[in-house]
């Protein structure tokens, strides 16, 4: 089993000053990364931001949770990727997503298709990546992109490449991310009607058990170098654990009281209770990477302490 690590998803700052003391603060409480959403809302340009947060750091990695791929074409992906790498010293984490806020694209004025487009248009884009970071001269002619005798400089730091993280929810996302992903990033949550609608049947134990045979399978002979990675949603900390949970908000309808102690995507009980829920989960699904909301960044403070590196 892969030791714990856990890290915090940080949207936006008012400030150098403000994003700096974030950044630090992260890494002097042991999380391992600090990520930044990709969002065309109230959220700070992740590029830019990462960056920030790891010339004010020593270790904390920088990641993107997770990149929509349709605003952005691979092979500027690819180049931006490499260069974040090469100025944070190798700290880069790259978080990729198909997307699915359809309110973004019509902002954007970009077509938004259904997600089987978007996921298909995501694995060609990935190929596309990957090969970039290999320093070669890429020609790639797909579907939804063409690339011509295009190389990249620099090269990333970390080799072959920086770890990439393929997140979401669906069969045929989880499908690409464990054939190409390094970190599956697991969401539970299913957002349907253009992210208008979630569906919190993934995040039901047997829905877990689904997807972890479904990446198990499909990954074969590469499913144990893989880090499962899972994006928790709240973190309640309560010596009355099933009140607690029976007092979640009811978004949360669809999950009855057990089911909602039992999901990795939520964190609900003392601090003893915590770590005894996140070694059972890793026992029993091989989750062993958490990302929290950046809310509950104290709260799991104490549990991180415990975990991290164990």
């Amino acid at each position: 089993m892969r030791p714990f690590r856990f890290g915090v998803n940080v949207v936006t700052a008012g400030s150098r000053a403000e994003w700096v003391e974030k950044a630090r603060k992260l890494e002097d409480l042991g999380y391992s990364t600090l990520t930044v959403p990709d969002h065309l809302t109230q959220v700070i340009a992740p590029v830019p931001a990462m960056v920030a947060a790891a010339n004010a750091t020593k270790t904390l990695r920088v990641g993107t949770g997770v990149l929509n791929n349709d605003f952005r074409h691979p092979v500027l992906v690819a180049r931006e990727a490499a260069a974040v790498d090469l100025l944070t010293d190798g700290r880069l984490q790259l978080g990729l997503g198909a997307g699915y806020v359809k309110s973004e694209y019509d902002q954007a004025g970009l077509t938004y298709d259904l997600g089987g487009a978007r996921v298909e248009r995501l694995s060609e884009a990935v190929t596309i990546i990957k090969r970039l970071f290999s320093g070669d001269p890429v020609t790639f002619h797909g579907r939804h992109y063409r690339v011509t005798d295009h190389t990249i400089h620099p090269r990333p730091v970390q080799r072959p490449h920086p770890p990439i993280l393929i997140g979401g929810n669906g069969p045929r996302l989880l499908t690409l991310a464990a054939k190409e992903a390094d970190i599956i990033g697991l969401t539970g949550i299913t957002f349907r009607r253009g992210g208008t609608e979630p569906d919190f049947d993934g995040c039901k134990t047997a829905g877990v058990d689904e997807r972890m045979k479904l990446i198990r399978d499909v990954a074969g002979d590469r499913y144990e170098r893989l880090e499962l990675n899972a994006l928790v949603q709240r973190v309640v900390v309560t010596n009355d654990r099933r009140r607690a949970a029976e007092d979640l908000p009811d978004r949360w309808k669809q999950l009855d009281v057990s089911e909602r102690l039992e999901t990795p995507y939520l964190l609900i009980g003392t601090v003893d209770q915590m770590v005894d829920d996140l070694r059972a989960r890793r026992q029993r699904w091989g989750i062993s990477y958490y990302m929290i909301h950046e809310p509950y960044l104290d709260a799991l403070a104490p549990v991180v302490a415990h975990l991290a590196g164990t």
